[in-house]
């Protein structure tokens, strides 16, 4: 197994595509062409965690936050930042972040959170936008079928709840071919009149570059048109934030302290309690001051996340419990999971869980 078999697999769980525009996810260090001979599961690479690499005898780092976030001028040993790339870089290890991309996906982030507080009925809070796409093309009436198969397997026609979805409609195609051009239907030089399909699909952005993979592999004509465009449509599949329901309702600092034990957190910073009990459950791992607006607006009672500033608090108004855990405090289940994911997908050596406490944060 090389390392990019490894990120093959952390790509169908979590698609890079979905990151943030500010984020920097990816193979941070190291050749995806590597053989690997042990893998490490951490929140943040730090130089414990490097160190622990060489222990383990591991020559991947997964990591879910980058420590390259911002470009790089030098590679002094100055920063922490730039030991950890050294000290990489000279043992052959190789870094690997799925941030942002992981909070996005549905099977994510925040979906671990909603895991550890037992909340049922799940959904995205903040859906992604841009994140569904079509393709329309024209083909040979003869091949259409054969070219919505190869489609369909590819991954396109998935719309929501529902699969292989397409709409065709018949017509005629007109084409001239130059001397210089080979027609598979027709002659070069000849004006040629051919029924054919106009097929419309949609596919999750993602998956664009095997679509046309596809497409053009599938196609029987020379010179393939085609159309790709952007929906407005909500992907309720990927997206940042999930809002659930507990299975019973309680009291708002009952509430506080389940989540504290849920949680593992030694402090919650929290706005006012409310006069209602707390059914509804919005969460975000990691900074989370955004989604306010939109928790209110999914009628949540209380948001579970983190880095909330004295200002934040002030735009609860009564309306909303905010309930700051502490960020690592809210993606440390994170490092678990991917252990528990890549353990089922590789099963010839250990995927070994870090044991270093990356929490920069102390309370007293």
């Amino acid at each position: 197994m090389i390392i990019q078999d490894v990120i093959n697999h952390l790509h169908n769980l979590a698609p890079l595509a979905y990151a943030e525009d500010f984020d920097n996810v990816g193979l941070l260090v190291g050749n995806k062409n590597e053989k690997v001979t042990g893998i490490l599961v951490t929140l943040d690479t730090l130089e414990a965690v490097v160190d622990e690499a060489i222990e383990n005898n591991c020559n991947l780092i997964v990591s879910f936050h980058p420590i390259i976030f911002s470009g790089l001028k030098k590679l002094t040993g100055k920063t922490y930042v730039e030991r950890v790339v050294i000290k990489a870089i000279q043992h052959n290890i190789a870094i690997f972040s799925i941030h942002t991309a992981l909070d996005n996906a549905l099977q994510g982030v925040n979906s671990i959170i909603c895991d550890q507080l037992g909340l049922k009925n799940k959904k995205i809070l903040i859906p992604q936008k841009g994140t569904i796409k079509k393709l329309q093309t024209y083909v040979p009436k003869a091949n259409a079928q054969t070219l919505r198969t190869a489609l369909f397997e590819a991954g396109a026609g998935s719309l929501g709840n529902y699969d292989s979805c397409s709409f065709n409609i018949e017509g005629e195609g007109t084409y001239l071919g130059n001397k210089d051009s080979n027609p598979v239907i027709g002659k070069k030089g000849q004006l040629h009149t051919e029924k054919e399909i106009a097929i419309s699909v949609t596919f999750k952005k993602h998956l664009e570059p095997k679509i046309l993979k596809v497409l053009f592999e599938s196609h029987p004509y020379e010179e393939v048109a085609y159309e790709i465009s952007t929906l407005e449509n909500t992907n309720q599949h990927i997206g940042i934030g999930m809002i659930g329901e507990l299975e019973n309702e309680m009291e708002t600092m009952d509430c506080l302290h389940f989540i504290k034990n849920r949680m593992n957190t030694e402090c919650i910073r929290h706005s006012n309690s409310l006069h209602k009990p707390i059914k509804r459950i919005a969460v975000l791992g990691g900074s989370g001051s955004f989604a306010i607006p939109a928790a209110k607006a999914m009628n949540a009672d209380i948001l579970i996340t983190a880095d909330l500033k004295y200002h934040d608090f002030f735009s609860a108004e009564n309306n909303i419990v905010l309930a700051d855990i502490g960020h690592y405090e809210s993606e440390q289940f994170t490092k678990s999971f991917l252990v528990d994911y890549l353990s089922k997908k590789i099963t010839n050596f250990a995927i070994i869980l870090s044991k270093t406490n990356t929490n920069p944060i102390k309370y007293l």
